[in-house]
């Protein structure tokens, strides 16, 4: 086998093996909350616990009208002393220092919502899982670990909200290899109670999440909502193309 066919071989594999890596931990649905008070409030999450580490370069704060929030309530709540309501959601973080402390420079999110889609569920589904599954782990240099993105280099910056969790783990046979055992996951254990509750956590990281979706198409709602006129378009005119298709053949035999 030459290189080319090599190559063509190795490749044909990576798609296989990035969904079997998305799949390793079950994703939970993310739930429908996609009304503007959700909305804002997963704006305000995402500036307060987001944006100091992670960018989002293809959004501008004024492009938060677009969720009922006014000027005068973006420049209040949401920018920082030196921002403008019309410039890009971007951080002061300088990349080098970035990779320096947490291994590699946080990605931006602008469409992470869109990029983590997979055969294993959606961005959404991914990201409402992976904010839901960080737990202590003092073998990390962060101090914390996850279910989803297993040695992942960012800490968990929501642990005031949700709380400080350990996770349960158990041997199993392998039911695959005979001898061998398998490391099994067997629940959390909360070790210090946050600001919510699991319940309320679960709720502002579906808001934080839905933002996150909108924010990687802005336009989104508009284009449903143009395609239910462009539909109820084309029925209209199938069915007047139907009955001049009829009128048209009526006396041909």
């Amino acid at each position: 086998m030459n290189f080319s066919k090599k190559l063509i071989a190795v490749l044909a594999l990576l798609p296989g093996l990035a969904l079997a890596n998305e799949a390793s931990f079950p994703l939970d649905k993310a739930p429908e909350r996609s009304s503007l008070a959700s909305l804002q409030n997963g704006a305000k999450l995402f500036v307060n616990y987001c944006l100091n580490c992670h960018s989002a370069s293809a959004m501008r704060y004024n492009r938060l009208r677009d969720i009922g929030l006014s000027e005068d309530q973006i420049k209040n709540n949401l920018l920082f002393t030196s921002d403008k309501v019309g410039d890009l959601m971007k951080v002061s973080m300088q990349p080098k220092d970035a990779k320096a402390w947490f291994g590699a420079v946080p990605p931006d999110l602008s469409v992470i919502a869109r990029a983590k889609a997979s055969n294993a569920g959606t961005g959404a589904d991914w990201l409402y899982t992976y904010l839901r599954t960080f737990y202590k782990d003092d073998t990390r240099p962060t101090g914390w670990n996850n279910l989803v993105f297993p040695n992942v280099g960012m800490p968990h910056v929501l642990w005031e909200l949700q709380g400080v969790r350990a996770a349960k783990f158990v041997e199993e046979k392998d039911p695959h290899e005979e001898g061998k055992t398998v490391h099994k996951f067997a629940g959390f254990e909360q070790v210090k109670p946050g600001k919510l509750s699991t319940l309320d956590y679960d709720y502002a990281v579906a808001d934080l999440v839905s933002y996150l979706d909108w924010m990687s198409e802005p336009v989104q709602n508009q284009r449903k909502r143009l395609g239910v006129w462009v539909l109820l378009y084309l029925g209209i005119f199938l069915v007047i193309a139907w009955r001049l298709n009829a009128s048209y053949w009526k006396d041909v035999k």
